[in-house]
Parts: C-alpha cells; sequence; structure tokens
C-alpha cells in the first residue's frame, strides 16, 4: 500500500517522464492503462524531431528527480551487461554534488555521535564543507595533537529519506517488469535490491573506516599504495575522522608533470596496485575513478606514492573467482577459445547442457576482432564485457563482484592510458597473474594447500579408524546403501575408466606426505634430519612424486 507521501512523489516521477517524452512508461501502468489512448492526443507528442536522444533524456530525468535517482544511476553505468552503450555513457556523466547542509548541524551530529563537545576533540574544526554529496559531507579539522584531518559526516535524516525512495523504487520495478519482456531480462527488482545493499552500507562509515583499515593493512609494506589511517576513536556509525592526505589528483596531468611525476611509472603502478588487490589480497577499492585517487610526489627520501581515498565501495573475490578470471585471461591470450568454454561448463557458469562447441564458436566471434590489433592496445575491460556478454546469450548469471571488478577494470585501464598512451596492461599484469597462477598450482601449491589443511587432518584423524570400523560393520549387516543421482553415475564412470592406478598412487603419496608431517613434527632434535632422521624428507619427496604421477591424465 503506498503511502500519502509515496503517492505525491510518485505523480512528481510521471510529471517529470512525461516532460522529457516517456508517455509509454506511465501510460502502461495499470492506473492509466484505460486512457492509454491520451498518449496520442498530447501536443508534446506531435513534434518528436528535436528531442535529445533517449539516453541523454534518461540522464536529465534521473538528475532532476534527485540524488538518491542519481546514485541509481550511478550504479547502473556499470551494468554493462543490461544496458545498451549510449545508456551506459550518459548515466557515467551523472555528477554526485549536493548543496551542503549547515556546518552548526554538523557540529551537533558529531557531538551527539563522540559525546564530546567539538572544542574537546578538535583544535580548529572548518564549518564549511570540503566536499558535499548525497549521503554525506567532509569537513577538515586538526586534532590537539596538531595532525589534519577529515571529518565525513552522514546528512541528517537522509536515511528515512532514502527508505521512502526504495520502497518507491521497489513498486516502480515490480510494475516495469510487467511492462514488456525487456524489462523483464533487464530484472529491476534485482537490481533496485542490489541498489538498496549499496546505499544501506554507505550509510555505516564504520563500514567504511573498516574498510580502509584493512586496505591499508594488506599495503602496509607498499612503495606504490598509501592509504590513509582512521582515527578510531573520533568515528562512529555516522561520524568518521581519518587523516588528510595531500598530493596532485591524478586527472591533473599538467600538475602531475610539474611535480616531477613519471607518468609511465604512474600508470604502470596503478595497474599492478589494482591487481595486486585482486588476485593477492581478494579486496580490492571498486570505486577507483580519478576523483578517488591522488599523487603524493616523492621527496630527498621517499619515493613518489598512490594514495587512494572513499572507501564506500569496496568489493572481495573468492578463490573461484580469481581461477576463473586468471585461466579465462591466459586461455584468452592464447587464443584457446575452446578452453575458454570448457572452463565455464566445468565451473558451473553455464547449464551443465550447454554445447561446448556452441559456446566456443559464439566467444570467437565476439572476441576475435579485439586481437586485430597490437596486444598493448586490447582492453582488459572490454575483454572481460565480451565475455560477460556472450556466457549472458547462454543463461550466464554475472555475479555482482565480478561487475564491480570489470566497472573498476574500465577506469583503470582509460586512466592509465590516458597518462601513458603506449601502456601495456598484459605486460604490466601478466607477472602478477602467473604468480598467483604458480602458487596454487604445482608442487608449491600443494605444499601449501598440505601445510593449510594439515591441522584439520589430523583434528580428524582420532576418530578415523572408529568411523571405518563403523562402516565395514554396516557392509557386513547388509545396511549400507548408496545414492547416485545420474550425474555422480556419470562420473563415477569416467573415474573407473581413468583408471584404479591414480587413485592407489594418489592415497599412497598422501599417506607419505602426511606422514612426513607427523614424523617431523615428532622429531625433537633439530639435527635429526642430518643423523639418522632422513625418513621423513623421503617421504614428504616421495608423496609428493606419487601426488604428481598420479595427476598426470
Amino acid at each position: 500500500m503506498l503511502t500519502p507521501g509515496q503517492i505525491l512523489r510518485l505523480l512528481y516521477i510521471q510529471r517529470v517522464l512525461i516532460r522529457h517524452g516517456f508517455d509509454e512508461i506511465v501510460f502502461s501502468l495499470n492506473l492509466f492503462r484505460r486512457v492509454r489512448f491520451l498518449q496520442y492526443l498530447l501536443p508534446w507528442n506531435w513534434f518528436v524531431g528535436n528531442r535529445l536522444p533517449r539516453a541523454s533524456r534518461l540522464r536529465i530525468v534521473l538528475e532532476q528527480l534527485g540524488p538518491i535517482y542519481i546514485k541509481l544511476g550511478q550504479l547502473l553505468s556499470t551494468r554493462r551487461d543490461l544496458l545498451p552503450d549510449d545508456v551506459i555513457v550518459e548515466f557515467a556523466r551523472l555528477q554526485d554534488h549536493v548543496a551542503p547542509f549547515p556546518g552548526q548541524i554538523a557540529i551537533q551530529i558529531i557531538e551527539q555521535a563522540l559525546g564530546s563537545k567539538i572544542n574537546d576533540i578538535f583544535l580548529q574544526f572548518d564549518e564549511v564543507p570540503l566536499a558535499s554529496a548525497s549521503i554525506a559531507q567532509v569537513h577538515t579539522a586538526r586534532l590537539k595533537d596538531g595532525r589534519d584531518m577529515i571529518v565525513k559526516v552522514v546528512r541528517p535524516s537522509i536515511e528515512k529519506i532514502i527508505r521512502r525512495d526504495l520502497g518507491l523504487m521497489h513498486i516502480i520495478a515490480e510494475m516495469a517488469e510487467n511492462y514488456s519482456a525487456q524489462m523483464q531480462r533487464l530484472k529491476p527488482a534485482d537490481v533496485v535490491r542490489e541498489f538498496e545493499k549499496t546505499l544501506l552500507d554507505e550509510l555505516d562509515l564504520m563500514r567504511e573506516a573498516a574498510n580502509a583499515s584493512q586496505l591499508r593493512r594488506n599495503f602496509s609494506d607498499s612503495t606504490l599504495l598509501y592509504v590513509p589511517q582512521v582515527e578510531w576513536r573520533y568515528s562512529a556509525r555516522n561520524v568518521m575522522v581519518m587523516e588528510r592526505i595531500s598530493g596532485v589528483p591524478v586527472g591533473d596531468i599538467q600538475g602531475l608533470k610539474n611535480a616531477g611525476i613519471d607518468l609511465k611509472w604512474l600508470a604502470e603502478a596503478g595497474v599492478e596496485v589494482f591487481f595486486t588487490q585482486v588476485f593477492r589480497d581478494s579486496f580490492f577499492h571498486a570505486d577507483m575513478h580519478p576523483g578517488n585517487i591522488f599523487v603524493r610526489p616523492g621527496t630527498a627520501t621517499e619515493a613518489p606514492r598512490i594514495v587512494v581515498v572513499d572507501f564506500g565501495i569496496m568489493s572481495s573475490l573468492s578463490e573461484f573467482d580469481k581461477r576463473y578470471l586468471a585461466e579465462n585471461f591466459i586461455a584468452f591470450l592464447n587464443k584457446d577459445y575452446q578452453k575458454v568454454a570448457e572452463l565455464h561448463v566445468q565451473s558451473g557458469w553455464v547449464p551443465a547442457g550447454t554445447r561446448v562447441d556452441e559456446f566456443e564458436s559464439a566467444i570467437r566471434t565476439v572476441c576475435e576482432p579485439l586481437f586485430d590489433r597490437p596486444i598493448s592496445e586490447i582492453s582488459f575491460g572490454a575483454l572481460l564485457l565480451r565475455l560477460f556478454q556472450t556466457a549472458g546469450r547462454f543463461n550466464m548469471v554475472i555475479m555482482p563482484q565480478l561487475l564491480l571488478l570489470q566497472k573498476t577494470l574500465v577506469n583503470i585501464e582509460g586512466l592509465g592510458r590516458e597518462l601513458y598512451p603506449d601502456l601495456n596492461i598484459w605486460t604490466t599484469a601478466r607477472p602478477v597473474l602467473e604468480k598467483w597462477m604458480s602458487d596454487r598450482t604445482g608442487v608449491r601449491g600443494l605444499f601449501k594447500g598440505t601445510l593449510e589443511n594439515l591441522p584439520y587432518w589430523l583434528d580428524r584423524l582420532p576418530g578415523f579408524p572408529g568411523k571405518m570400523m563403523d562402516l565395514v560393520d554396516k557392509i557386513s549387516d547388509g545396511r549400507f546403501q548408496f545414492e547416485w543421482n545420474q550425474e555422480e553415475l556419470r562420473k563415477l564412470r569416467l573415474e573407473i575408466r581413468d583408471g584404479n592406478r591414480r587413485n592407489i598412487l594418489s592415497i599412497i603419496g598422501a599417506a607419505m606426505l602426511i606422514g612426513c608431517f607427523i614424523i617431523a613434527g615428532l622429531q625433537l632434535n633439530p639435527d635429526a634430519f642430518t643423523e639418522q632422521g632422513l625418513l621423513a624428507p623421503l617421504l614428504g619427496l616421495s608423496g609428493v612424486f606419487l601426488l604428481f604421477i598420479s595427476s598426470r591424465r
């Protein structure tokens, strides 16, 4: 049931839509469907030749509806899998600039959140905001110890406004899905739910502060990236105090040159930092547009460094996501489209019944044009987008974290090539990809996985004999039953066909490897390996060798 406020808001939205030539959307609603013929009687529909393009009119509609709808447009600008390119380009132009609220109100919010008077916290506080957006605004301040800080304050009553508009968006999304089959494909209800989560997360500045703290810890020893420090003593859900940084905006090319920054180094460092976040840490800044990136010039004792701000939108990838990306990128580099298709089917990203040859042909069709140019000019972002678009035709569901990755990758690439047009993304990113693959495959990956899982295995080892005896008892008494579905039977037949030899060798190899660690753990004499204790290393090497042989097909 719509509230009176929502009804008034809905009428205003309809008026804005009609004003910009989207009458068909309004008259498609159940409320106006009986008088749909009026759409053709409206005078402004008689002459449509001078109208702006559809995408431009959509952008203007969102700007007139206010900051919450502007943020929705910004989110949609990342959904190249859903919207046409002309709409994406226009939505990317949306700017989140909102009139500031009075500094005295900001002071009241800070004092209430922190339980102290403003003068007891800061030596100096600037009531005029440094920047203002739809969710929060930023002030500059100085702590009692002389450190310069920025203070981010959530707008008063913004949560009530957001929830009102979100409720209306859910209603509009449900109506839109009944509007046409095309709108059903765009899944507006799912988009609104994703937008709701993103928006409500941005209201919690403690979450943003935790994101910043995690990223700072990940790059604590880095000579390439600097993350400002959060002042936890003076941070709350609606207030965040963070170190104020100084630097040249990355979009100020002339300013970077004047500061003596090597643009080639900067472009390559930005790509390396991003791929390190993705593949080493599985935690990346997903809003790396030029407004959030600065460069701190070097000094006599310190090299220049990239500095990032605004940690409201972060994302992470699972081990599965990273392997999917790395193996697909390498397969694409080798133009092995069959491998790409097989990876998708094997991993379950597309339905199991998908024909590999058809999927391979579709991937080749859209990706071959990308390779008709020097490797340095091929875009990672464009490649990932083509992959998503192709897989979407085969009912692949794109995960939100991969969409954020693709959007951020496009930003990083565009910025990098603006700084240094001859930037070779592949040369810069490939060492990070190959190192990650090396760490998770081969002998190194085997040892790392064994070490990580050894405590779990040892914890379950005491109960293993008892479970084996229970299994034997059930089999001997005829109480043991198997429940297999058709897919499992097919896999079983394949395993049997591949041969019992691999199974036996892998069991022996794993047993030797576990025995190696148990013996090594029981040896108290650190010199035992050089005297009589050669059994453990021999068992370990033999186990690794047998596991390697058993993995060969």
